[in-house]
């Protein structure tokens, strides 16, 4: 089943690989066509059409086109203005087809009485309503159930809620439903009357990543939001060595929108974060490097923080890969939601993480933690990181020239980046990301696999315009324009590649 957000992203990402909604509309009115000529002789055939505004509005449109094309009687009640980019166009032809479709404008509910028709469509309400019907399509709907025909809702009917099947109010009773792609949640109540008709949509919208994942989960700050509402991020990371790899984490993540980025670093590493941005609020740990010691310091941190990253940079001295291993065990005692990247992933190599983890490894830490080599097919990669991620029972993302992507029953994939991401630096960034998803409330499995498309999509604007010589910041810079505009900036890559194993 797919509920009406998922079918929303396959739209625009099958737009975005090149298969227009305006095509997906085609094909989706043609079917509900299809299933009642099956049932039909469509030559005099009297056909009443109830349209309202959206997608839906457009599909009822070509249903009523190609059915006046095989030689029914078509009427058509048009409620509102409808501004859908396709449903106008197909509007412009019904209008134009006057010798053969009768289009009525409801203009006021008076206007509205039972019909008695061969065929009813429901082209009123769709997988974007939800609530109590209003007004003109309360008394609509109404009139639709009271008429006398064999009535088909298109994709849902009008009323009902499509992930529950739930009605708040006046709701279309239909004696046929015919849907698209998938089934939807809310209507397993109604499965005997369901037909499901494929309209065109790629496997690879579902399978990769697209700009539609963004478009559903990105959520707009409340205009009453205060500090702190849209995620606080605990960065663990650095070393009396390195300093750079928690920095570059901790500024993806706010260019990605968190609250406020919080990096945890020996102190005098700490010192050294703090003069990169003044937006960073630097926690100067005790002694050279992190050590189990530093626990107790870390506690109310921890405790605050919607997301923990810890890793990049800690560096492996003994004393360190100790202290990763009692940090993971705490963040699992208290579930809270992390990305376990770079050493600490290394230092818990082989155990058994839990449903609120993300790990980011390449093949090199793969091999590392799961004591495997990492597979050369992408097919076989894909059930590699599925077999992964059922062992440590977390979300694993696997970088590589094309990402994988699993919680251990479902996959992704990302291959919107270019070879220039090889450089140092980029992994960090990708984790930052990661983690401000988390950290506003996107579940650990969705929020690794868009942080890795605007990582990657991010570093591919970079390279459109730098080549070979971006540099990790450059990615940094980019994340603004992928999350403002997330269909533009795919549409605007320039790096291709084709799987063929």
């Amino acid at each position: 089943m797919i509920s009406a957000k998922r079918m929303r992203a396959l739209e625009i990402n099958s737009e975005a690989l090149g298969v227009p909604t305006l095509l997906l509309m085609e094909n989706a009115g043609r079917s509900v066509r299809d299933e009642i000529i099956k049932r039909f002789d469509p030559e005099g055939l009297k056909v009443k059409v109830f349209v309202g505004h959206g997608g839906k509005g457009g599909d009822g449109l070509v249903t009523a086109r190609h059915l006046a094309g095989d030689g029914a009687e078509v009427e058509v009640f048009l409620f509102g203005e409808n501004k859908h980019k396709d449903a106008v166009l197909n509007l412009n032809v019904i209008e134009e087809m006057d010798y053969s479709v009768k289009v009525t404008e409801v203009k006021d509910i008076s206007q509205l009485s039972p019909v008695q028709t061969d065929v009813l469509i429901d082209a009123m309400l769709g997988t974007g309503f939800s609530g109590k019907p209003r007004e003109p399509f309360a008394t609509a709907i109404k009139v639709f159930n009271e008429s006398k025909g064999f009535k088909v809702s298109i994709d849902v009917p009008s009323g009902v809620d499509p992930d529950t099947g739930g009605a708040l109010g006046e709701y279309v009773n239909p004696d046929l439903i015919v849907t698209f792609h998938d089934l939807k949640p809310g209507l397993q109540r109604f499965s005997e009357k369901t037909v499901v008709k494929k309209i065109g949509i790629p496997k690879e919208a579902e399978i990769y990543v697209g700009p539609g994942d963004l478009v559903i989960n990105i959520r707009k700050r409340d205009y009453r939001a205060k500090k702190g509402d849209n995620g606080r991020v605990l960065i663990i990371g650095g070393s009396y060595t390195f300093s750079g790899a928690p920095t570059l984490s901790a500024l993806a993540a706010l260019r990605t929108g968190a609250d406020l980025v919080y990096v945890a670093s020996p102190e005098e590493t700490a010192r050294v974060i703090a003069g990169f941005s003044p937006d960073l609020i630097s926690i100067k740990l005790k002694g050279k490097n992190i050590s189990k010691e530093n626990l107790e310091e870390l506690r109310p941190w921890i405790d605050r923080a919607d997301v923990v990253v810890i890793g990049p940079g800690m560096g492996m001295e003994p004393e360190t890969v100790e202290a990763s291993r009692v940090i993971v065990d705490y963040l699992k005692s208290l579930n809270k939601p992390a990305v376990i990247d770079a050493d600490a992933l290394k230092a818990n190599a082989e155990r058994e993480l839990y449903p609120n983890a993300v790990i980011t490894p390449h093949a090199g830490e793969f091999k590392i933690f799961f004591g495997e080599a990492v597979k050369e097919s992408i097919r076989e990669r894909v059930k590699q990181v599925i077999d992964a991620a059922k062992r440590c029972k977390c979300t694993v993302l696997l970088k590589g020239y094309v990402d994988v992507i699993s919680n251990g029953s479902e996959f992704r994939l990302n291959k919107t980046g270019n070879p220039a991401l090889a450089i140092g630096g980029t992994g960090d960034t990708l984790t930052g990301i990661v983690a401000t998803f988390m950290a506003q409330k996107v579940n650990p499995y969705t929020s690794a696999y868009m942080g890795v498309f605007v990582n990657s999509l991010a570093g591919s604007i970079a390279y459109q315009k730098l080549g070979e010589h971006l540099v990790a910041t450059d990615i940094v810079d980019h994340i603004p324009e992928v999350l403002n505009n997330p269909v533009e900036a795919f549409k605007n890559k320039v790096y291709k590649r084709i799987i063929k194993d």
